[in-house]
């Protein structure tokens, strides 16, 4: 399970619909309906705040928004909440190791993309965070 702290934007279409699913896949977590990954550490930061489903369903609202700019039809109803939650916070270190992770992945499955995001310089976040100085999150685990 990945909930990427970078802007759904720079996801490919694949990328994006694995968000999709994987972030109703968290929701399932949070309702307590499913025996596995109930200690995912991706699930760090939404279980931390005060209504961790209003904080997911508000990600979600942002996936939404993407893949509907990009024509495709998400079904909203899945989604257990209203978008209202405040937003959370994420390091420059997170966002970072994020980017350069998902920049491996598109050199094999979108050189296209990745060739467009290589020599980004400001990595924008998800809608739903607020960027602060830091490292990468205790939570993540880091691979090479």
């Amino acid at each position: 399970m990945r909930l990427w702290s970078i802007h759904p934007g720079y996801l490919d279409s694949k990328g994006l619909v694995a968000l999709w699913r994987e972030g109703l896949l968290a929701q399932k977590v949070l309702l307590g309906k499913t025996k596995g990954y109930t200690h995912h550490p991706q699930l760090v930061r939404f279980k931390d705040v005060s209504d961790p489903l209003a904080a997911l369903s508000s990600y979600l609202w942002a996936v939404v928004r993407e893949a509907d700019q990009r024509g495709y039809t998400f079904n909203r109803e899945k989604i257990v909440k209203k978008d209202r939650y405040n937003r959370l916070h994420v390091t420059t270190g997170q966002l970072e190791y994020e980017f350069n992770h998902l920049l491996k992945k598109l050199k094999v499955r979108a050189p296209l993309l990745y060739k467009n995001l290589q020599s980004l310089e400001i990595i924008k976040p998800h809608p739903l965070f607020t960027v602060v100085d830091g490292g990468i999150e205790e939570w993540e685990i880091i691979t090479n």
